[in-house]
Formats: structure tokens, sequence, C-alpha cells
């Protein structure tokens, strides 16, 4: 018996093992469009530059600016999106502009009012270059940021770079594709919410399809990650922002989202954040756990100093979007006559549409829901085919 069991363990922590060797492979064989130097350091020569970055803004050791001033490029303007230049911002709080205490550069804030720079602030520049990492989903902001930072860049006559980086969630597409009339800084474009695409190749769709003003103007030029492919699989070498700490928080990211406008927690104020799911006084699931203020991240996150009962997500199989999570919190709140969508508008412009919400409330299953948007994820798919860039 204890023979049996030692053999069968040792091919679960083999296999384990074998899994995080080939991540690691894949990571390391990868050349992010950022370390690719002799592609773009002549498009920059006597120019001067600005940067859209934040943490995740690394070539290998070195974030892009320090490594860039190293090569002598002009940097004259560093444009700050959600969560700020450092990522140190909680979700949604306001980033003022600055100057960088290490470099004294500018620091220009392109979250809150002022989402699109002026024609003031792009006066001493002459190229963009967004390097940022992105998760792949509709409503992570950084994308949102991008498309203001585009439609400027050519409104103004500045050059646009991308410096593109791996999609974590590229194997997915899937949810409903936004609807106009739900368009809003946390979607702004008519793709599902999982669109399976990287930044680079976002930015060729939207300059290609006209989403943003004069995108015929545009001069905008991507270098794409060497050694990539759809399949590819990459862990993230920086957390893209203070709420998503690791791979599996990644990965249940666009699941749990729709759950920001209910009164459902989903760990901020936790060190799981979106790897749990809790609420009080209904609960949820067994595993407890209490939010607490932590600055930069949630200093005031639902259920704050209570403790809330529901799943600990931290171990599941969960990847693309699951619907099953909000479904059967839905139903246990409603059997209880707990409004469950109390930030209805909210739901909407996450989801792209009201027609989730609606098909949630009418006690449709995930299987029907999903099965209603298969014909504009088809459609999408074959719209975008001439933006990819790997296979």
């Amino acid at each position: 018996m204890f023979k049996t069991l030692f053999i069968t363990l040792f091919f679960i922590f083999s296999a384990i093992f074998i899994a995080s060797v080939q991540a690691n492979e894949v990571n390391n064989s990868l050349v992010v469009g950022a370390q690719q130097y002799a592609k773009y350091l002549p498009q920059l020569k006597n120019k001067r530059v600005g940067l859209v970055v934040n943490q995740t803004s690394m070539v290998e050791q070195t974030h892009l600016v320090d490594a860039l001033l190293t090569k002598n490029i002009n940097i004259t303007k560093i444009f700050a999106p959600e969560h700020g230049f450092r990522g140190d911002h909680d979700a949604g709080a306001h980033v003022k502009n600055a100057v960088d205490s290490k470099t004294g550069i500018p620091l220009i804030s392109i979250y809150g009012k002022n989402k699109k720079p002026s024609q003031a602030a792009l006066a001493d520049v002459d190229v963009i270059i967004f390097d940022i990492q992105d998760v792949g989903v509709r409503f992570y902001t950084y994308i949102s940021s991008m498309h203001y930072m585009m439609e400027a860049a050519a409104e103004q006559g500045v050059e646009f770079l991308v410096l593109d980086r791996p999609n974590p969630n590229i194997a997915y597409v899937d949810g409903p594709i936004l609807e106009p009339e739900f368009k809003s800084f946390v979607g702004m474009h008519p793709i599902p919410v999982l669109h399976g695409m990287t930044v680079g190749e976002l930015a060729k769709m939207i300059k290609g399809e006209g989403w943003i003003n004069k995108a015929p103007d545009l001069k905008l030029t991507v270098i794409p990650v060497d050694h990539y492919t759809r399949k590819s699989t990459y862990s993230l070498p920086v957390k893209p922002s203070p709420n998503l700490p690791n791979d599996q928080a990644i990965a249940l990211y666009p699941s749990l989202c729709f759950f920001e406008a209910t009164p459902i927690s989903i760990g901020r104020g936790t060190d799981f954040a979106f790897q749990v799911i809790g609420y009080s006084p209904v609960a949820l699931g067994d595993f407890n756990f209490t939010p607490r203020a932590i600055k930069g991240a949630a200093l005031n996150p639902k259920f704050k100093n209570q403790t809330v009962q529901g799943l600990d997500l931290r171990q599941a199989n969960t990847t693309g979007l699951n619907l099953t999570y909000l479904i059967n919190a839905y139903t246990e709140l409603s059997k209880n006559n707990i409004s469950f969508f109390e930030r209805a508008d909210f739901m909407d412009k996450l989801a792209g549409t009201n027609k989730l919400r609606l098909a949630i409330e009418a006690g449709q299953s995930e299987a029907q829901i999903k099965q209603s948007w298969q014909a504009g994820l088809a459609q999408f798919k074959a719209q975008r085919a001439p933006y990819l860039l790997y296979k």
C-alpha cells in the first residue's frame, strides 16, 4: 500500500516539476519587445521620447526608463496609467502629475480626469513608447490608456511604438462583445471580455479598424515578442497591478472581476486578492477570511476587518471565463432576499452589455449564456485575423 502511494506521489510531483521547468523554459526563451534594442533604437535616434510605462516595464533586471537613459535616449516625459508609474496605487486611486525622484523626468498622469494628454503635454515629444504588461481582459484599463495615447499621437503627429509583451490569457476568446452604448474606460472597443490578443496586436487593430480619431495618420510600429506563439504559456515576472499578485489571480481575474459590481468580496484587502470569494452573513462556502486595509492595494476593501465565508480558489483549476461562481453567488443571495447587482450600471459596463446581467437574473445557465455569444465571437475572430502577429 505504502509502495503504491509512494509511486503515485512520485509521479504527481514529477509532473508538477516538469510543468514548472517547461514554464520557466518558455519564459527564458521569449524575448519581449523591449529587449530587442536593435529593432527600435534607430527609430529613437535624435528624437524626444515619451514613455507609457509602469513597474512591469522591465528589460531583464532593469527598468526601461533606466535602460534607455544608459543608451543616451532623450526621455522628456513619462506617462503614468492606473496604479501609477511604480504600480503602487490602489484601483481607482487618483494618480497625480509629479517628477520622478530617481531621474528628474516629469510624470504626467493619464488616469483620472486627464486620460488623454494635451497638445502642450506632447509639445516636446516626437515618439511615444508603450511598454506595459497586460493580462488580455477588456476591462483591464491599460489598453484604454493605450487607446487614448494612440489617439493623442495621431492628432499631434507623434510616432507611436509598442514594445510587445505576452498575454497570459492569449488562449481564450470569450464573453460578450462590447455594445456601443456601454462604452466606458473599462471597455472602449467592440471586443469580447477575453480578446486573446497582445497589446501590439490590439494596437494594430485599433488603428486598422479606425477606432481612434485620425487613425490613418498614426505612424505605428510594433516590435513583436520573439519565440512566442498563441500556445505559449507565460508566468509574469512582475505583478501587473497591486491586486493581481500571481498567475492564479490573473487566470481568475476575468471571471471574478464581475463581483466588483456586487456586495461580494473577491479578496481585496488580503494577500490573495482575486483568488477567493466571500460574503456575510450568507456563507458562500467553508473558507473564512478577513479583509484589512493594505496601503497601495486596498485602503477600504469590502468587509474591512470583518470575517466572511466563501470559497478558496487558490488551487482551483479555472481558466478562461467561468460564470459558475457568479451565477451560484447570485442564487444564494437571491434566496435570502439580498440585492446582488447593487451596481447594475457598473456590471453592464464591465460586461459591455446588459444582456449578461439580465440573463443571470432570468435564471439562464452558463451554457445558455455562453451560447448567445458564439455568433459575435466568430465575427470578432474573423475581424481580428489580419492583425495577429503570432500563430
